[in-house]
C-alpha cells in the first residue's frame, strides 16, 4: 500500500515539473523579457532586468493608433456573442437530440459528428459572406465562429442531457408545462454546470483564434488580438521586449479566466461521460 502512494506522489511530483517546464517557464521568459530594453531582451536570456521597463506595455497599447486596444473590444464582441449563441441553439439541440431517437434525429446527429471531422472550406465560405455581404464583419465572423463550435458544444449538452432524470419532464407535463416552459424553467437551469465549461472552452477558442479571422475579418479596424501578434512579429521582429510585453497583454485574460475556472471545465465535461 505504501509502495503504491509512493508511485502516486512520483506521479504527481513529476507530472508538476512537466507542467512547470512546458508553461511556467516560458511564460516568465517572455515577462521577464518584456520589461527590459531592446538590447537586453534580444539575448533572449531568462533573467531580472536591471531596470524594469514599465512603458513597453504602454507603447505596446498605444502603438499603430491603439490597435491592441481596438483587437480586444473586437475580440471581446466576437467571444461574447458567439458564446451567447452556442449556448441558446446547442443547449436546445442538445435536448431535442438527446430526448427524440428517430430517424430524423440520428441523420442530424450524423452531420453534427461530421461536423466534427470535416474542415472547413475558406474559399467557398468567403465567397457566401460575400453574397450575403457579411464578409470583413463582426457579424459574419460570429456566425463562422458558432457554425464552427456548434457541433463539439452540442456534444457536451447531449452528453450532459443524460444526467437529467426524465420523471423530471414527466411531471412538468403533468403540472402543465409548455415544451418551451419544460425548457427554459426546468431543463435549461439544470444545465449550469455544462453551460459553465461551454461559456469557458468556447470563449478561449473564439479569444485566441488566429486562423478564421485572418481569412474572414481582414483590415486593421477588423483586427483581434491574435491579428496584433501577427503584426507585431512583423514590426518589433528585432524588438523582442514589445514583442513578449504584446504576447503577455493578450494571454493574461484568457489565462486568468481558465485558472479560476478549470475545475468547472473538468466538472462539465465528466458528468456526462460517468452518469451517461
Amino acid at each position: 500500500m505504501r509502495a503504491q502512494k509512493r508511485k502516486v506522489l512520483l506521479g504527481d511530483i513529476f507530472g508538476i515539473f512537466f507542467a512547470i517546464i512546458i508553461f511556467i517557464v516560458p511564460f516568465v521568459f517572455m515577462f521577464v523579457n518584456s520589461l527590459k530594453d531592446r538590447r537586453a531582451a534580444n539575448k533572449l536570456q531568462i533573467t531580472l532586468p536591471t531596470k524594469w521597463h514599465l512603458e513597453n506595455y504602454l507603447t505596446v497599447l498605444t502603438e499603430n493608433n491603439h490597435m491592441v486596444i481596438t483587437a480586444f473590444k473586437n475580440s471581446l464582441l466576437l467571444a461574447f456573442f458567439s458564446v451567447l449563441l452556442l449556448v441558446i441553439t446547442c443547449s436546445m439541440s442538445g435536448y431535442i437530440l438527446q430526448r427524440r431517437s428517430d430517424k430524423v434525429m440520428k441523420i442530424f446527429s450524423a452531420v453534427i459528428l461530421a461536423g466534427l471531422m470535416v474542415p472547413p472550406a475558406i474559399i467557398p465560405t468567403i465567397s457566401m459572406m460575400q453574397h450575403l455581404h457579411v464578409y470583413k464583419t463582426l457579424f459574419g465572423m460570429t456566425m463562422v465562429e458558432v457554425a464552427l463550435q456548434t457541433p463539439f458544444t452540442i456534444m457536451l449538452y447531449r452528453g450532459f442531457m443524460n444526467t437529467i432524470p426524465i420523471e423530471l419532464e414527466e411531471a412538468g407535463y403533468i403540472d402543465g408545462c409548455s415544451n418551451r416552459q419544460m425548457f427554459t424553467d426546468i431543463v435549461f437551469p439544470l444545465l449550469k454546470p455544462v453551460t459553465a465549461t461551454v461559456v469557458i472552452l468556447n470563449a478561449v477558442n473564439v479569444f485566441n483564434d488566429f486562423t478564421n479571422p485572418l481569412y474572414f475579418l481582414p483590415g486593421a479596424k477588423n483586427a483581434t488580438v491574435q491579428l496584433t501578434l501577427y503584426t507585431f512579429m512583423g514590426q518589433y521582429s528585432s524588438s523582442y521586449n514589445l514583442l513578449f510585453a504584446d504576447v503577455i497583454v493578450i494571454t493574461i485574460p484568457m489565462l486568468i479566466l481558465f485558472i479560476f475556472f478549470n475545475r468547472k471545465i473538468v466538472d462539465g465535461m465528466v458528468a456526462g461521460a460517468v452518469k451517461g
